[in-house]
């Protein structure tokens, strides 16, 4: 027997009707290389219904693919909206990619129409120029004085959009058509794409509202300092259009003194980032008025207690962790204190919030052993992560479609290695990667960093695994030290007696000036790996 429920589509047209029935009065702030711009939510959906039709303009297929090279910003926002509610499927393209990466994406993608902000255009135009399938080129102009290049095909947004008078009725979807599509950063091999569902989106919008995971509301201001090209800013615009939000967008104005000015000035009151733009505003910190912020959320890569510790001490700012993938939509953990934590001290509160944390609703996770057997949940045997769910992908689309790393049981396989404990609190342990095996024993390289990095002149460090002819493999940790200070290998060694195993020290520490990162501010383990030269031993 079925049940007796209307047969309405999740999809992204849901999210619009909302925002501008329920909302239009709430502001979404962008800033430019000028200033800065409001409107409001009525008048961004209102766009965004008018640029469907200009996609109808351009004779863009139903389900072709669209192209975007943004920074977060009010337009960039509106094709989030357009693109899907017409029938088409939103690309977001990652600028930061090496051009061999991104030519490769297109093509992939097969993108029909890309639309590029101009500041960013001396960057992507050497990839766009040559591209076999791009139709149109659709410039925003962000505020920048970048030459527009002489070509036929370039054209630009708000003359486009002028000759679109009015709304544009949405077209009919389902909500399991293809709404969006993302590329994986390409860490463990050449990028893939990830091709979201209307309904995955919804769904995924929904968790982001849940009370135990961001818990976005209509009282929020949310800044996505995570850009809006890196797995939908981790779906926060349409949580902010779902919730009533008002947005706070920093377009290209990403240093730490323009995104301190936003989050003060706007009284921000949610904001996500990863580690990296958490430690380049740790500076600023002293003179910072953040007392509206009830959530900061880091993602990405391991959330370092020392930072953490340094913005609660300094500013009263609660970092929480968080931990998904392009897979995953991305969100499938949220670090979140339950009943169980109470009585905690601060310093176990502060473990806790730098864990990943436990899944977020719709998600479910479990750790899967060497043998292929579930791991118990007792908070020490570690297991590969496997997720499953709603908002999880099943495959991959265009040339990686052969590539999923699916279980027989249609889980997916992370390559993420953690425990869990009886509560459903998740701790990355490493990626299986990443793991250093020294005397068959594993050492976790995600640990040594943090604890490298709680040393109070240390500013960044990582660890890869060298070849060693006793051991088979041995750490090596490059370091980063902070302005203006001095340390040897010996004062670390000093500082990592009793916080790890004295087998798990590193033999050889590199001191450097930067740490090669990718595109979406992770440690670049792979480059760092073609660097580390084996010492004799």
């Amino acid at each position: 027997m079925r049940g007796l429920m209307q047969d309405r589509a999740l999809d992204v047209g849901m999210l619009m009707r909302r925002a501008e029935g329920l909302f239009a009065r709430k502001r979404v702030v962008t800033a430019t290389a000028a200033g800065e711009v409001t409107a409001t939510w009525g008048e961004v959906v209102a766009r965004a219904r008018r640029l469907a039709g200009m996609l109808d303009l351009l004779e863009v297929p139903p389900g072709a693919r669209i192209g975007t090279f943004g920074w977060n910003s009010q337009r960039h926002l509106e094709l989030y909206f357009a693109v899907p509610s017409a029938g088409r499927v939103l690309h977001t393209l990652n600028h930061r990619l090496f051009a061999a990466e991104l030519t490769g994406i297109i093509a992939d993608a097969a993108d029909d129409v890309l639309f590029v902000d101009r500041s960013l255009l001396p960057t992507v135009w050497p990839v766009i120029g040559p591209a076999p399938t791009v139709r149109h080129v659709v410039v925003m102009d962000d505020g920048g004085d970048e030459p527009i290049p002489d070509d036929a095909r370039v054209l630009d947004y708000e003359e486009l959009l002028a000759r679109v008078p009015q709304p544009v009725a949405p077209a009919v979807v389902a909500e399991d058509d293809a709404a969006g599509l993302c590329y994986t950063s390409g860490t463990t091999g050449r990028p893939k794409g990830v091709l979201y569902s209307h309904r995955s989106i919804v769904l995924h919008t929904l968790a982001l509202l849940a009370a135990d995971s961001f818990a976005i509301s209509e009282r929020d201001v949310v800044l996505p300092i995570v850009p809006m090209f890196h797995v939908n800013a981790w779906g926060l615009p349409y949580a902010a259009a779902m919730a009533g939000a008002e947005l706070v967008l920093p377009g290209p104005r990403m240093s730490p003194d323009a995104l301190a000015s936003q989050l003060t000035r706007h009284r921000v009151t949610f904001t996500a980032a990863v580690p990296a733009i958490w430690r380049a505003l740790e500076p600023l910190l002293p003179g910072l008025d953040l007392s509206a912020l009830r959530m900061t959320v880091s993602g990405g890569s391991a959330l370092p207690v020392s930072l953490a510790r340094e913005y609660e001490e300094t500013a009263g700012v609660t970092l929480s962790s968080s931990w998904g993938m392009t897979e995953t939509s991305p969100l499938v953990t949220c670090a979140r204190l339950a009943t169980v934590h109470d009585g905690l001290d601060a310093t176990a509160r502060r473990e806790v919030l730098c864990s990943p944390g436990r899944p977020v609703p719709l998600t479910e996770v479990r750790l899967v052993g060497e043998e292929g057997a579930i791991v118990a949940h007792d908070g020490s045997t570690p297991g590969e992560v496997q997720v499953s769910g709603p908002t999880i992908a099943a495959g991959y689309f265009g040339a990686g479609a052969g590539e999923a790393n699916l279980t027989a049981d249609g889980w997916l396989r992370t390559g993420d290695i953690a425990t869990m404990d009886a509560d459903g609190y998740l701790r990355i342990v490493d990626r299986t990667k990443d793991l250093v095996k020294s005397g068959g024993e594993w050492i976790s390289s995600v640990t040594l960093e943090n604890e490298i990095m709680a040393h109070p002149d240390v500013l960044e460090a990582a660890v890869v695994a060298v070849p060693d002819q006793r051991w088979g493999e041995r750490p090596l940790a490059c370091v980063v030290l902070a302005p203006g200070r001095a340390l040897t290998a010996e004062d670390l060694r000093a500082h990592l007696a009793g916080r790890v195993a004295s087998w798990w020290v590193p033999d050889e520490f590199r001191f450097v000036a930067e740490i090669p990162k990718t595109a979406t501010g992770k440690f670049a383990k792979v480059a760092l790996r073609r660097l580390a030269v084996p010492t004799e031993r």
